[in-house]
């Protein structure tokens, strides 16, 4: 694929970001949450989820 190519397709950059802290890196896109995977261990307890043994 050209430079051209990954433009026009959006391909090969971060389309999303952390909603908390910005980051593009580790997302936790499930459900559309869309927090990288540091904000989602803070925030997932206050959110309802339960860590699984």
């Amino acid at each position: 694929m050209t430079e051209t190519q990954k433009k026009a397709t959006g391909k090969g950059t971060a389309r999303h970001t952390c909603q908390m802290c910005g980051r593009k890196q580790g997302l936790v896109s499930r459900y559309h949450i869309l927090f990288c995977r540091q904000c989602f261990r803070e925030w997932a307890p206050k959110m309802g989820f339960k860590k699984m043994d």
